[in-house]
């Protein structure tokens, strides 16, 4: 006797093809007899009752399609009375250029950053809400009627929203400059302080602390002159055997002008090692004769000293001391200023510091280090040279 048949998986009856199983013909027997049994129950033939499954089932999706279409405009609905509307990009429309152009020339406060390697300006969203928010809108907008209207904070939002819908401006977030570099033989990239590096969020939202990086660069004229002038010139360029013979002439004498002046510098440089090399043999340390060629001055600055001696590593020490010592006085002035200011006249005239300034107090004998010859008089008093110092002001 064979077994009895076990039931399918998931509760399926026996039988019946598993999904994705095409069915063998002992099985569309099985399914025929079923159908053919569910109509008699029903008091049908085998193809009214098909019909009637398929009339069930057009019913049930029509249903469903209806529900689908009452929740989307529920959720539009909602969103209207909230005053938000959904980020969807798209090509760029007159409004969004007016906002865009307007934010431009608000003061937003840009900080610049690294987006794709590329340097943009970024801003935060709450300054652009309070621009859009301000009477200086209002006036734009007098002007301007392509600027949409806004009244309260959601018609703000809406807005400004019309950036990232038209991919003027999109937001983004603060990222380490390292991340992606793993694996790669190439040194990190170096960081530069307070410049950030930023990568674009897939959700675009509208709040007070989120950043956004303008991706509009508004009026390209400059650019575009800029381009036509470059043209211009090449093509002047090219062009130059159909000049006229005086202009031709003419530049002809201005690059003989050039090429005699370029050589006038490189002659003047020569005669000053000259005159250098021999001033440092007959009186060192060398003599330096102007112009100062190699110097970062300006024209006449390089003009100025005429002539100078060459700077010895002692003259530097003592450039070096001075600039520290006249620094020091400086701090030792202010420092005396704040502790005792000099009583004014009537007139305003300070009074003279020595009539009632007291002498004075005996300077102390600073401590012999080990291994050092004692003073020759214990009792003498030790005065330090009259250098204004760090060390003194310190003291005082």
């Amino acid at each position: 006797m064979s077994a009895p048949p076990q039931p399918g998986p998931q509760g399926q009856p026996p039988g019946m093809p598993q999904p994705g199983q095409q069915p063998s013909p002992e099985q569309i027997q099985q399914m025929q007899r079923q159908l053919a049994a569910e109509a008699q129950k029903r008091g049908l033939t085998v193809p009214q009752y098909i019909e009637q499954l398929k009339a069930q089932a057009m019913q049930q999706h029509q249903a469903q399609m209806r529900a689908q279409q009452q929740q989307a405009q529920q959720q539009q609905q909602q969103q209207q009375q909230g005053g938000q509307q959904p980020i969807q990009p798209g090509p760029p429309n007159p409004a969004a250029l007016a906002v865009a152009n307007f934010l431009k020339a608000q003061d937003l406060k840009p900080r610049t950053v690294i987006l794709d390697e590329k340097r943009k300006e970024m801003f935060r969203v709450k300054r652009a809400i309070r621009a859009l928010q301000s009477p200086a809108y209002e006036k734009a907008r007098s002007k301007n009627k392509l600027l949409p209207e806004v009244n309260d904070r959601p018609t703000a939002e809406n807005a400004f929203k019309l950036l990232p819908l038209s991919l003027l401006a999109l937001r983004v977030s603060k990222v380490d400059p390292s991340h992606g570099h793993e694996g790669h033989n190439h040194a990190k990239p170096k960081r530069v302080k307070g410049l950030w590096t930023v990568r674009i969020e897939q959700h675009q939202e509208a709040n007070d602390d989120v950043h956004y990086v303008w991706l509009y660069e508004g009026s390209q004229w400059k650019q575009k002159l800029y381009a036509v002038g470059a043209l211009v010139l090449v093509m002047s360029v090219v062009l130059f055997p159909l000049w006229p013979f005086f202009l031709r002439q003419g530049v002809w004498y201005l690059s003989m002008a050039m090429l005699g002046l370029i050589g006038l510098f490189f002659g003047m440089a020569i005669v000053r090692l000259i005159l250098f090399i021999i001033t440092m043999f007959t009186a060192p340390p060398g003599l330096w004769l102007y112009p100062n060629l190699f110097e970062d001055v300006g024209f006449f600055d390089s003009f100025r000293p005429v002539w100078a001696w060459q700077e010895t590593p002692e003259d530097i020490k003592n450039k070096k001391r001075a600039k520290k010592d006249k620094k020091a006085a400086k701090n030792a002035a202010k420092a005396a200023g704040a502790n005792g200011k000099p009583q004014k006249s009537k007139k305003g005239a300070a009074a003279p510091a020595d009539a009632d300034t007291p002498d004075p107090a005996p300077v102390q004998s600073a401590p012999q280090p080990t291994g050092s010859e004692p003073a020759a008089d214990a009792g003498a008093v030790t005065q330090r040279p009259r250098h204004a110092t760090v060390e003194e002001v310190e003291e005082e």
